[in-house]
């Protein structure tokens, strides 16, 4: 959800707690920026996972009217489908948004069992919320290894490297004319054919270009090379 910035404490920004603050506070990891933002912040700066962990921040992915995405800290272990959370600026509690809230429960209710989406506790509602709220993972308060560095230097490598062309700059430079000349052939020798390209000849063969070959590109190319071929 939203963070706050522009030298204003986040705490008098707005009239209510937002989650941002709050995971901060409570979890020591020190992301700032909207909450959908975090995940990728903690590429190469925390350690990042699927599992849950005391003190690791769940990070939500936006998912319908939640477009800034949520983190909360986990409080507790239950089982190996659910934990407590503590949280912020979640439930309508007395008909008020930016609550805190602190040991409610989070449920994994992805088809693989891997944490991927949640029902999280909803006051109004007074037990699990219906919605499957989309998990990006979860952020450790702890360096990532050397090897979750490197992965993440090659991930962010891979994002900045622009495509390769396989088309080079030079590719028109290999579009010439075509001339079309008539070659001079010794009277001894019989020949029907009369028109040939650049007068070209390589052991008997000779290349002779169709009408529309000359107005294709692609044909002139293939000519050129025809033609270095056989000189």
């Amino acid at each position: 959800m939203l963070e706050t910035s522009g030298g204003i404490p986040e705490e008098a920004a707005l009239p209510y707690v937002q989650c941002v603050p709050y995971a901060r506070k409570v979890s020591g990891i020190q992301l700032f920026g909207d909450a959908h933002t975090w995940w990728d912040q903690a590429a190469g700066r925390y350690a990042r996972g699927t599992l849950p962990k005391v003190g690791a921040v769940m990070a939500f992915r936006p998912h319908g009217a939640m477009q800034l995405g949520h983190v909360a800290a986990i409080s507790r272990i239950v089982d190996s489908r659910t934990v407590l959370l503590r949280h912020a600026n979640w439930s309508l509690i007395d008909g008020r948004r930016g609550q805190m809230e602190d040991n409610v429960r989070a449920v994994d209710v992805s088809p693989n069992n891997d944490w991927s989406e949640v029902r999280v506790w909803y006051a109004p509602l007074g037990g699990l919320g219906t919605t499957h709220w989309p998990v990006a993972g979860f952020i450790y308060n702890r360096k990532p290894s050397k090897n979750e560095q490197f992965i993440a230097l090659a991930s962010v490598d891979h994002a900045k490297r622009s495509p390769v062309s396989r088309i080079g700059s030079d590719f028109l430079s290999g579009i010439v004319p075509e001339v079309q000349r008539t070659i001079t052939r010794p009277s001894n020798h019989r020949d029907e054919d009369t028109e040939v390209t650049h007068g070209l000849r390589s052991q008997g063969r000779r290349f002779i270009t169709p009408a529309n070959l000359s107005r294709d590109p692609i044909g002139r190319i293939i000519a050129r090379a025809q033609s270095q071929s056989s000189s």
